[in-house]
């Protein structure tokens, strides 16, 4: 058995402002609706790095610095490939909000967050951003049930 993979990576970015509220965006994907960050993929050759400035500014049109890394997500796609998420956050961007085809962006109070259409297992992903104690999300499979863990 080999110890390599197929792999797709991904990332997605919490952005808190001045005021202490963060960045969600209304996702129109139909794998994954709903309330989340913003993100996207890494393309190949890509830095980790790059590819979550560039993803923030295509969905937001805001320019992100000093993101750092915060954990990650991960799961086995159906085609057996593994699904890894980079989670990061920052406080610090420039530019000017805009959505995109990829949906709407708006700012919301943190403590609001529950109230709001999230997408599937983002409220349990939201506390590997905020919680300096954890830093994974993944799902564990079961026969055809999938379980979230945190570590």
């Amino acid at each position: 058995m080999g110890r390599s993979e197929p792999a797709i990576f991904t990332n997605m970015c919490m952005i808190e402002n001045g005021q202490g509220q963060i960045l969600v965006q209304n996702r129109q994907n139909k794998n994954w609706t709903g309330v989340t960050f913003p993100g996207g993929h890494i393309e190949k050759g890509e830095s980790f790095h790059d590819a979550v400035v560039r993803e923030v500014m295509e969905e937001t049109g805001l320019h992100i610095t000093q993101p750092v890394l915060c954990g990650t997500k991960q799961f086995q796609t159906n085609q057996e490939e593994r699904y890894v998420v980079f989670l990061y956050k920052t406080k610090s961007f420039s530019g000017e909000l805009k959505s995109s085809e990829e949906g709407e962006v708006f700012w919301i109070e943190k403590n609001t967050l529950s109230d709001y259409p999230l997408a599937p297992d983002f409220l349990e992903m939201y506390k590997v951003f905020v919680d300096e104690k954890m830093s994974e999300f993944y799902y564990e499979q079961h026969g055809e049930k999938r379980e979230v863990v945190l570590f």
